[in-house]
């Protein structure tokens, strides 16, 4: 069949079951679809729906709106080209789980004015470069040595590893793209090991926070130049992308790939994006693309 439906949960709790699959396969067969026989990619969390007939946009818009609030994942597309050769990726908030420039201004007194300027960013109510240049003056003049407990309260996402690891294997190319900081994005690339990392650099005088980054900051404009370019590089369309990130700054890239994916993001870019994940974490990406749980690299 043509396309496919596919539905996710949390990796964790596996609520996915046969009655969820089996509501999925009717709701699909009120749009005119014609249904296959599912495929359970992972017991508990994933199963692709295969079907004809509907259109996979409409068909995902019908679907998730008749689970009406279920604790699930739902994507529909093309069966062709589910598997991508370009990763993308958004560093805070997606692939760790902390803002490391709120952290940092957190350690040093200024976590309430800095983010309330995050906030109107990743919401998309004022440019990302104007919001970082904000933020950073705020902190002019303070030890610089505040980056150093920043690392050292990095979370990782779940399924985060997972995801860079097994594209990789199956070769794919994966880079980090951050409106963050190299210090951080450095540590990120080689702790999930990404193939390269791009963020921005924090400039530091005589071991004082200069309150500026070097310019140009990389921001919305410089994501989707980088989907671009790494795709241009590599001999592959951008429909054969996927990128995944969490906020305003991350439009651009998300729209641009073939599989655009809002993960646990901002209602502005929930809204906008194709694709979206809130119940499950990074792996639900690979199983988006049809793999398997024994094909995942752990």
């Amino acid at each position: 069949m043509n396309n496919v439906l596919t539905l996710i949960t949390d990796p964790v709790r596996r609520l996915l079951s046969d009655i969820h699959v089996d509501k999925a396969v009717a709701y699909l067969e009120q749009t005119g679809a014609t249904v296959g026989t599912p495929d359970w990619l992972a017991p508990g969390i994933a199963c692709d729906l295969p079907f004809d007939g509907a259109d996979p946009a409409a068909a995902q818009t019908h679907v998730r709106g008749r689970f009406n609030g279920a604790p699930l994942d739902i994507a529909a597309q093309a069966a062709a080209g589910r598997r991508k050769r370009i990763l993308i990726a958004d560093m805070d908030s997606t692939m760790i789980t902390i803002e490391t420039l709120d952290m940092l201004a957190a350690s040093l007194g200024y976590a309430d004015e800095v983010a309330r300027i995050t906030d109107k960013a990743m919401n998309g109510e004022i440019r990302f470069r104007d919001s970082l240049r904000a933020r950073l003056a705020l902190l002019e003049g303070e030890d610089a040595s505040g980056i150093d407990e920043v690392n050292a309260a990095v979370d990782y996402t779940p399924g985060g590893r997972a995801l860079v690891q097994t594209m990789r294997a199956n070769g794919a190319y994966c880079a980090l793209v951050s409106g963050g900081f190299t210090f951080t994005a450095d540590m990120v690339r080689d702790e999930l090991g990404f193939d390269e990392a791009r963020a921005n650099e924090l400039l530091i005088e005589d071991g004082r926070l200069a309150g500026r980054a070097a310019e140009p900051i990389l921001g919305r404009e410089a994501k989707l130049d980088a989907l671009r370019e790494l795709c241009a590089r590599h001999g592959v369309s951008e429909a054969e992308a996927v990128a995944v990130g969490d906020g305003a700054n991350d439009l651009d890239m998300i729209g641009a790939a073939g599989m655009g994916v809002a993960f646990r993001a901002k209602p502005v870019v929930a809204a906008e994006a194709r694709f979206t994940v809130e119940h499950g974490d990074l792996t639900a990406l690979l199983y988006l693309q049809g793999y398997r749980t024994d094909e995942i690299v752990t």
